[in-house]
């Protein structure tokens, strides 16, 4: 058997709380004498002082903690200010850009003056030996009677002595025909096109517009850019007349067609040369494009050197004429002649039952050779 072990007695200090032997007759951490005053181990203990508790939520602390900072540093600041250790900023000025305004230079049209024909005064010219009225004409391309005229010379011009002066008139410069722009066939019809303006009423449609002028309502869409066909009082409209419906009837008036650009000559070149071993030559030009029935080419050539300025026109279809040989000068001296091409439509005919016709285009640009009249035979000796 296990022996009863028995805790000896013992009493604790009324003063500090502490267990001490009943036997104690001071305590040994306080020293407060037990004599007298011995408590059994089984009376309560002695609880001591205790310190107020305080208690803060977790937001007042926060607040409380934020609070103390701040006036911490506060004091700091103006602990360090009244020592002068604190400066203050120095503010650095901003730069402001100020607006450059940019003049735009504005278009200034300029017009273009016309050239002034200024006559250049004849020039004066000492006879050689040799020299005949003739060789002086082609020597400075001026023609033949001009020289006669000038110095008033018998028209044999057979009285001219080596070392006489005469004066040589020198031809006047032509301008160079403005240039002329040649419009797209879709831009030439619609310039071609007679256009009525018209402003709508407050009861008018499309549709009777249409009926009233005999104009199919998508022309009139088309000239006017209509997206549909709802149109509104006041709106300017133009009606292109000549898309009108054709007219019931034996004889419709047809759309006249656009007018031909101008023929581009090809040959000769201008100021070619033609002498007696030239019967005939061709002249000839580029096409314009397909030609209708009714038109032809009209080839006009001048003899400027002739008194009378005789000319002919003649019609062919194909792009080349042969000047024909009785155009051919009668006399001896070599004349300058003038020709040009244009589109012509004949419109009618006469009462010798001959073809009329009228100009369908702009005519070329006109070109200019010389031909020498017929050969005189040479005595022999």
């Amino acid at each position: 058997m296990t022996p009863d072990k028995t805790n000896p007695t013992t009493k604790i200090c009324p003063t500090c709380g502490t267990r001490v032997s009943e036997k104690t007759a001071r305590c040994v951490v306080c020293g407060t004498s037990l004599t007298g005053s011995a408590t059994s181990s089984t009376a309560k203990p002695v609880q001591g002082s205790k310190m107020p508790e305080l208690t803060l939520s977790l937001p007042v602390a926060l607040g409380l903690l934020a609070l103390f900072v701040t006036i911490g540093a506060a004091a700091v600041f103006f602990t360090l200010r009244t020592t002068g250790r604190v400066l203050e900023p120095t503010q650095i000025p901003t730069a402001t850009t100020t607006p450059t305004i940019t003049l735009t230079p504005t278009a200034t049209f300029t017009l273009t003056p016309e050239p002034t024909l200024t006559p250049i005064p004849p020039a004066e010219y000492t006879i050689a030996e040799g020299d005949s009225c003739l060789s002086i004409a082609i020597a400075f391309d001026v023609s033949y009677q001009s020289i006669i005229l000038l110095n008033n010379l018998p028209a044999s011009c057979n009285n001219l002595v080596p070392g006489q002066k005469i004066l040589v008139p020198r031809p006047t410069p032509t301008p160079s025909p403005a240039p002329s722009a040649t419009l797209s066939e879709l831009d030439a019809t619609n310039a071609a096109c007679d256009i009525y303006k018209y402003t709508v009423t407050g009861t008018d449609t499309l549709f009777g517009i249409s009926l009233n002028f005999n104009v199919p309502m998508e022309a009139i869409k088309e000239y006017n850019g209509l997206p549909g066909e709802y149109v509104y009082e006041g709106q300017n409209l133009d009606i292109p007349t000549c898309k009108r419906n054709p007219t019931p009837g034996p004889s419709p008036t047809p759309t006249t067609p656009p007018p031909y650009p101008a023929p581009n000559l090809l040959l000769p070149p201008d100021g070619a040369s033609f002498t007696l071993t030239n019967d005939t030559f061709t002249l000839q030009w580029a096409s314009v494009g397909e030609l209708r029935t009714n038109e032809s080419y009209g080839i006009t050539v001048v003899d400027l050197t002739d008194p009378q300025q005789r000319r002919f026109t003649d019609y062919v279809t194909e792009t080349k004429y042969i000047v024909p040989q009785s155009f051919r000068p009668n006399d001896t001296l070599p004349h300058v002649m003038k020709w040009w091409v244009v589109v012509v439509r004949q419109v009618s005919t006469d009462a010798d039952g001959k073809p009329v016709y009228e100009t369908a285009g702009i005519p070329s640009e006109q070109r200019a050779f010389s031909w020498i009249g017929t050969a005189i035979s040479t005595p022999q000796p």
